[in-house]
């Protein structure tokens, strides 16, 4: 239920931008590289993208259970 909770709240989540250091360092990178290490690096970036994901719903998560904890707690 938690997941799902935090799947529909996701559409309202603003997605940040990458920072001015990320474009300066990846743009002129990603520039030296030929087609098939561009692919190679995007597969990489896409790994990293889906592990920091996970690690939000996983944070959601506990973060839910927390706020649950602590009102049963207050509560008793």
């Amino acid at each position: 239920m938690i997941d799902a909770m935090y799947n529909y709240r996701q559409g309202e989540i603003h997605s940040a931008e990458f920072s001015d250091e990320f474009n300066k360092l990846c743009i002129p990178f990603e520039d030296s590289l030929s087609e098939e290490q561009i692919d190679v690096f995007h597969k990489i970036l896409d790994c990293v993208s889906n592990t920091a994901a996970a690690e939000m719903r996983a944070a959601y998560k506990a973060g839910f259970k927390d706020g649950a904890a602590m009102m049963r707690d207050v509560q008793e």
